[in-house]
């Protein structure tokens, strides 16, 4: 099975303020605030939703094409994905704006200052999937992410028209979609992606009650933090519940669930069991857990074996590192 990824891409640059910004601020003078904080420390993070799936696909293997927008300061973070496994012969670089960037300045209280630029993730939306697909390969799936929602919307229509299988993952999305958009989005789905909150979240915005989206999409996995994942499947094959590979270190959990979608569908390409697949997904989300960065981490499998063989046993550990021999 060959994956292409839609999604967002973006820089974030996270810098540290050492003192808090409340006692910075007056209230009698907000309405002419004028501050410059003189931060200790930058820390300039690849990312966006399409950038770390697609990133974690190549890093276990999985040779995924990705389709997103981009800006004319592309050349370095195309180079690194390249160089973990990546196809970005479908990224298209719109020279007139930069990449999405998120800036945030965190004091020492856990407060944040911050700024999200989309740039060129709102020309996503000009992309034709099925053009771009005819000129790189069709994929046997489309992971359709969260990115500029106008574009989530025409590549989901694209994969229907054509008959393309695709996974639904409108994530952080669902916030700003009526519900007829997030209907739509999902409609056909060979698998729909959520965390729980989400998942509720997509049910009350639709109206759509459990058993009417089992009839929309094939397969519903919904991740459930600490507490594991759920995966249903609409055939009546029977829900499946995956608990979590322990934790270690916990250090951000920015694109954990990124991480377990990659997991996830790398399994699947593999030819594993919905299972297998949820627990590769685990590991893969526990290891950008316990990183600095959501493509700070690597896939090792003589680390990663002892710690799927305590989590699910020997056997779930032997079938899974059997992808890496």
């Amino acid at each position: 099975m060959t994956i292409a990824v839609c999604g967002s891409l973006a820089t974030d640059h996270l810098m540290k303020f050492p003192g808090k910004f409340s006692e910075q601020l007056l209230a009698d003078q907000l309405e002419h605030l004028s501050l410059s904080f003189l931060v200790e420390d930058l820390v300039v993070r690849r990312g966006g939703v399409g950038g770390n799936i697609a990133y974690a696909i190549g890093e276990l293997g999985g040779g995924p094409k990705l389709i997103a927008a981009a800006g004319s300061d592309f050349a370095e973070y195309r180079a690194w994905l390249t160089g973990h496994g990546v196809d970005c012969a479908g990224v298209t670089v719109f020279d007139t704006a930069h990449t999405a960037r998120f800036m945030c300045t965190t004091d020492e209280t856990m407060a944040q200052l911050a700024t999200f630029y989309a740039g060129a993730m709102t020309r996503a939306r000009e992309i034709d999937l099925v053009a771009v697909l005819d000129e790189i390969g069709r994929p046997d799936l489309v992971l359709i992410g969260a990115d500029d929602p106008e574009a989530m919307v025409n590549h989901t229509r694209a994969c229907r028209d054509a008959g393309i299988d695709f996974a639904a993952d409108p994530s952080q999305q669902l916030a700003r979609l009526d519900g007829d958009t997030a209907r739509d989005l999902i409609v056909g789905a060979k698998y729909l992606f959520t965390n729980e909150y989400e998942w509720g979240l997509l049910q009350q915005k639709t109206g759509l009650s459990a058993e009417e989206v089992a009839g929309l999409v094939e397969v519903r996995i919904t991740t459930l933090s600490e507490k594991g994942v759920d995966i249903v499947p609409s055939d009546g094959s029977g829900a499946i519940h995956v608990p979590v590979v322990p934790v270690r270190d916990a250090i951000d959990p920015t694109g954990v669930g990124d991480g377990f979608r990659a997991g996830f569908l790398s399994a699947l390409q593999g030819g594993l069991s919905f299972e297998r697949a949820a627990q590769l997904g685990s590991m893969v989300a526990v290891l950008v857990l316990e990183s600095d960065s959501t493509q700070g981490w690597s896939w090792n499998t003589a680390e990663a074996h002892p710690r799927l063989a305590d989590a699910y046993g020997a056997d779930a550990a032997d079938e899974i590192v059997a992808l890496f021999a």
